[in-house]
C-alpha cells in the first residue's frame, strides 16, 4: 500500500492518497483539488471514497469538488455531521471569512472495521482537539493517520469549540499509546513520527 503526503489548502494541511495498484482514498483534501485530481492521474489510480479525521475548514476544503468531481462519498463521523454545513463550526468564517461549506456525509464513521472498495483500514475515535475527531488505523501496514489529535512532538489544540485536553489525553494515552512503537503516524499538519518516538519524546504526552 502506498501513503502519498500532498500539503493543501490556506494551512497546507495534511492531505493523504492511501493507494494500492488500482483503488485509493483521500483523506482530509483541505484544498487545491485540481493538485490532487492532476496527482491521482498521474498515479493511475480511481478514488473511492473521502475519509475526514474531522470537519475543521482547512480539512474540508477541497471536498465539494472531489465529490462532485469523481461521484464519491464522504465519510465522517456523526459528532461531526453537521459541521460541513456551518461555517461557525467549521471555523472557516471565524479564521479566513470565508465559509467553506458542504453536504453532509454520506456515511457516518462508527468504530472498528472498515472496507471501501478494496482498501481496508480501522476507525478509532479520538475526540479532544473536536468531539468527532477519529484516526484511521492500517494495522496491517503499520501506520496510522492520527488528523490533529497527535503530531509530531505536538499535540491537536483543544481551544476550539468541542475542544477538550482531558479528552485529547486520553484519546493519545489510552488508543494511540496502545499500538506499537513502531508504527508511523501521519499527522494532521508537520512531518510524520512513530508511536514510539511520541511516547518518548512528546513534550505534551509522554508514556
Amino acid at each position: 500500500m502506498n501513503v502519498h503526503c500532498i500539503p493543501a489548502g490556506p494551512l497546507g494541511t495534511n492531505c493523504y492518497i492511501v493507494s494500492n495498484e488500482k483503488e485509493a482514498l483521500i483523506i482530509d483534501p483541505g484544498g487545491d483539488s485540481e493538485k490532487l485530481i492532476n496527482f491521482m492521474a498521474d498515479e493511475g489510480v480511481e478514488p473511492q471514497a473521502i475519509l475526514l479525521t474531522h470537519a475543521h475548514f482547512d480539512h474540508i476544503g477541497g471536498v465539494s469538488h472531489l465529490r462532485s468531481y469523481y461521484g464519491i462519498d464522504v465519510y465522517l463521523h456523526e459528532n461531526e455531521q453537521s459541521w460541513l454545513e456551518n461555517p461557525e463550526w467549521n471555523g472557516s468564517s471565524l479564521f479566513t471569512g470565508n465559509e467553506i461549506t458542504t453536504t453532509k456525509a454520506e456515511h457516518l464513521l462508527n468504530p472498528g472495521s472498515q472496507q471501501v472498495g478494496s482498501l481496508a483500514f480501522d476507525v478509532i475515535h479520538t475526540p479532544g482537539h473536536s468531539p468527532g475527531s477519529v484516526s484511521f488505523l492500517f494495522a496491517d501496514e503499520h501506520f496510522i493517520i492520527s488528523g490533529d489529535v497527535l503530531f509530531n512532538k505536538g499535540i491537536g489544540r483543544t481551544d476550539l469549540p468541542g475542544g477538550d485536553i482531558e479528552q485529547l489525553e486520553q484519546s493519545i494515552r489510552g488508543s494511540l499509546y496502545q499500538l506499537p512503537d513502531s508504527y508511523i503516524v501521519y499527522p494532521g499538519h508537520g512531518p510524520a513520527t512513530t508511536i514510539g518516538e511520541e511516547k518518548q519524546q512528546n513534550p505534551f504526552f509522554k508514556k
